[in-house]
């Protein structure tokens, strides 16, 4: 008698606590005073390292990546409880279908009240607390974050807001972009960034940045590219140099460029594979901006659709075919690391067999990691461009998919992660 009137008082208690808990993950931003940290509910995860051109954890189990992109999971985090429901959703989701990886922005520069860096060493503590709690929630389903620092394009600020703050603060800077990548003072402010970032401790958990396993990788930049090929070798120079930055704050996590793949050298075997020639003039280069020390895998985008639009779906897959091919290899015999595709895009057109394009064209890059991975080779996993939840449309393009409303492609999705999963534990019993 006297136990179960113990049981039916302690049951209302754990309502209340799991009510108090989700109430302060929501609202704590607007809370002036800070509950303890509570990290017991939070899963166990092993930190990823790097073994030759395989994704190992620290006792050695290898790591298979099915994964995907959605970028906007700081900036719908920083909205409310409404909001953060459908980030929540997104990894909820991932999980579900058996995805591992994440890759979404650590950054937004700009004046905003929705960025996160207003100005040079200045935080919205606000954004702040909106990606501790993107970390959370990806712990809680056991997600893994590839954390991109900054864009080279000019949404969400970029490299040209980084210039533009240079010059409103009276340096004497050139008026290309590239001096992102050559001048002190702009180098001083991303180094000044990265170090907030790495060292942040979360709000929620009271767990540093560096310290968590949540955290697959950081990304130097997305998608680097130099505005006059002249500027190549500085590109290298940035490369090396905030690759160790950041692995003298961290030797946790493991850093990549954020590459397309593109080949800047005539020179290089498989030059023949880039969309065109204009991709030699970005300046960036696979093989050498990859085969840096601290850089411990190499990134790989893939748009055909973009990148050669007037070619038929045929020519689309030969295409795509040689561009995953001919990075695997490299990324076996040249580099000796792992490569992961981070962005891989189609739209949802249909070809005259009744087909999508996406299906058909993501199907030839799955396949090509499965083949790669039974064989324990360099193709280390494929991230999909990119995908939505209900409610957050605004972030679409047309590459971008809510992944359950396409049955084919969620099919897809489903047999490639469990392919993997089972590459996975193959290697943990070899």
């Amino acid at each position: 008698m006297d136990s179960n009137w113990r049981e039916k008082r302690l049951y209302p208690i754990l309502g209340i606590f799991t009510i108090f808990c989700f109430l302060y993950l929501n609202f704590k931003d607007n809370l002036s005073f800070t509950f303890p940290v509570i990290t017991w509910n939070l899963p166990h995860m092993s930190f990823v390292g790097v073994n030759h051109t395989r994704f190992v954890t620290h006792l050695q189990e290898e790591v298979y990546v099915n994964g995907w992109n959605s970028y906007w999971l700081m900036e719908e985090s920083v909205r409310g409880p409404s909001s953060r429901s459908r980030v929540s959703k997104i990894l909820k989701k991932g999980s579900q279908m058996g995805l591992t990886v994440c890759r979404t922005w650590a950054f937004s520069d700009g004046p905003g009240s929705a960025d996160l860096q207003i100005r040079p060493g200045v935080f919205n503590e606000r954004v702040f607390k909106a990606l501790d709690y993107v970390l959370v929630e990806a712990r809680r389903h056991q997600i893994r974050l590839i954390l991109s620092l900054v864009n080279n394009l000019n949404a969400y600020g970029g490299k040209a807001q980084y210039v533009s703050w240079a010059e409103e603060a009276g340096i004497n800077v050139s008026s290309s972009t590239d001096s992102f990548f050559s001048d002190p003072t702009i180098k001083g402010y991303y180094k000044s960034y990265v170090k907030a970032i790495v060292t942040r401790k979360n709000s929620y958990t009271g767990i540093l940045y560096s310290e968590e396993p949540s955290i697959f990788a950081w990304e130097l930049m997305n998608e680097p590219r130099c505005e006059s090929i002249s500027s190549a070798p500085v590109l290298q120079d940035w490369i090396t140099e905030m690759a160790a930055f950041v692995k003298s704050l961290d030797q946790k996590h493991l850093v990549t460029v954020g590459l397309e793949g593109f080949y800047g050298s005539k020179l290089s075997e498989n030059y023949g594979t880039n969309p065109g020639d204009w991709a030699a003039s970005l300046g960036s280069d696979f093989i050498t901006n990859s085969a840096i020390k601290d850089i411990d895998f190499a990134s790989v985008h893939a748009y055909p659709h973009s990148w050669i639009p007037e070619a038929d779906l045929e020519a689309k897959v030969k295409y795509l075919s040689n561009w995953a091919d001919a990075h695997i290899s490299d990324s076996e015999n040249v580099l000796k690391k792992p490569v992961l595709f981070t962005e891989v895009g189609a739209p949802l057109t249909i070809n005259t067999e009744g087909l999508y394009d996406r299906d058909i064209l993501l199907k030839i890059v799955y396949d090509k990691i499965y083949e790669s991975a039974k064989k324990r080779e360099a193709g280390s996993g494929v991230l999909i461009w990119q995908l939505l939840v209900e409610g957050v449309e605004e972030y679409s393009d047309e590459f971008s998919f809510v992944a359950w409303k396409y049955p084919s492609t969620y099919k897809l999705i489903l047999e490639q992660s469990s392919r993997l999963q089972n590459m996975s534990s193959q290697g943990q019993m070899s």
